[in-house]
């Protein structure tokens, strides 16, 4: 076995383990502002005065 070749094998795995955990953590990212701005979202629907007074008669 050919100890360069393995070193080599050995280092482009770790080159791309470490572009994969690169790439999951750029996503997770985008995906926590894509849930801030969804939170925002909804909150700037809400109509804080609906539902605040009943009117009833008997």
């Amino acid at each position: 076995m050919d100890v360069a070749a393995l070193s080599t094998a050995l280092s482009m795995a770790n080159v791309s383990n470490d572009i994969g955990v690169l790439m999951l953590s750029k996503q997770l990212d985008s995906m926590e502002d894509m849930g801030a701005s969804m939170a925002k979202l909804m909150e700037q629907s809400v109509t804080p005065h609906l539902g605040g007074n009943i009117d009833i008669s008997v």
